[in-house]
């Protein structure tokens, strides 16, 4: 099998911004392409273009240049020029890219490299995520959950595991939650939901039929819909009230990116503490309760089997 890898970029690319052109081009018509392709090309060309001369040099018009920055996750040129002066300034400080930003690894590279390739795509993609993370929308969808009658989370494949640890949590602090990854089950879930309610959709990719269905049944049964995706332009997120876009940096030999799910598992993370703030006391309450009740099933550590064997001498 023969496999097209695209050469690695200088050191001077915006690497933050070339990645979500890279990831958004197959989806991409070919005036798009265009346009993407200049930028790959002339990475720091909009540092010194306006709109207009951007628009001009790759051949397309201004009005194009505002729907592709839309296509990459920006509401504008403006935001997409900052973000990309961003990326320019985080690389100068940057010894090599090859060292420091990682790469796609061959199977010559030591394990060495290969721990620090990997590395740094996971820290990238948190940084990325935590880079474009909305705070209002965050806390808005906290206070929902927070008051909710119940929780729907629908996520397959991959994207179930992280649906069974934020339903383990939710729950744990008192929030009637529930995770499906089954088609069928949770489209009967999503049916008897409401207005009282809030489902969330997990897919990195934003494309996964059964977790666009499951929730769209939710949202026409009156629930808060929010999408949790890498991608902002995807049917996910089209079906969805609100959305959590996070970021991958790199896409390696893993056929589903474990470094995608790192950046959906913070943002979940995050939204568990914001719901855990909305009701500190209970929250408290709740925790303190289930480690009681599980604590005699975990093994003492040693000093306090110690501690226990001496204990009958004291007495």
């Amino acid at each position: 099998m023969t496999v097209s890898i695209r050469t690695d970029p200088p050191v001077e690319h915006a690497t933050g911004v070339t990645n979500r052109i890279r990831s958004r081009m197959p989806e991409m018509s070919g005036v798009m392409l265009r346009i993407a392709d200049y930028l790959l090309e002339n990475p720091d060309a909009p540092l010194t273009l306006t709109i207009g001369e951007l628009a001009a040099d790759s051949g397309v018009s201004a009005a194009t240049i505002t729907r592709f920055c839309r296509i990459i996750g920006y509401t504008g040129y403006a935001p997409f020029r900052v973000d990309l002066a961003k990326d320019f300034g985080r690389s100068t400080a940057r010894d090599s890219w090859q060292t420091d930003i990682g790469r796609a690894f061959g199977p010559d590279d030591s394990a060495p490299d290969v721990l620090s390739t990997l590395l740094n795509a996971h820290t990238r993609t948190l940084r990325e995520t935590a880079d474009v993370i909305d705070l209002e929308v965050m806390l808005e969808i906290a206070a929902a959950i927070a008051r909710s009658r119940n929780v729907d989370i629908y996520g397959v494949g991959g994207s179930a595991m992280l649906a069974d640890e934020m339903q383990a949590r939710l729950y744990r602090i008192g929030i009637s939650t529930h995770a499906w990854s089954e088609v069928h089950a949770g489209l009967t879930s999503a049916a008897i939901q409401g207005p009282d309610s809030v489902a969330l959709g997990i897919s990195n990719t934003g494309r996964t039929e059964e977790t666009i269905q499951m929730l769209r049944q939710a949202g026409r049964a009156g629930a808060l819909t929010v999408a949790i995706s890498n991608n902002p332009d995807s049917p996910l997120v089209a079906a969805s009230t609100l959305a959590i876009i996070t970021s991958a940096h790199e896409r390696f030999l893993q056929p589903d990116d474990l470094s995608a799910k790192h950046g959906q598992l913070f943002v979940l993370d995050l939204l568990y503490l914001f719901v855990a703030q909305q009701n500190f006391e209970r929250t408290t309450k709740r925790l303190a309760a289930s480690a009681l009740a599980v604590a005699p099933h975990r093994r003492p550590t040693k000093a306090g089997a110690l501690s226990e064997t001496a204990s009958p001498v004291g007495v």
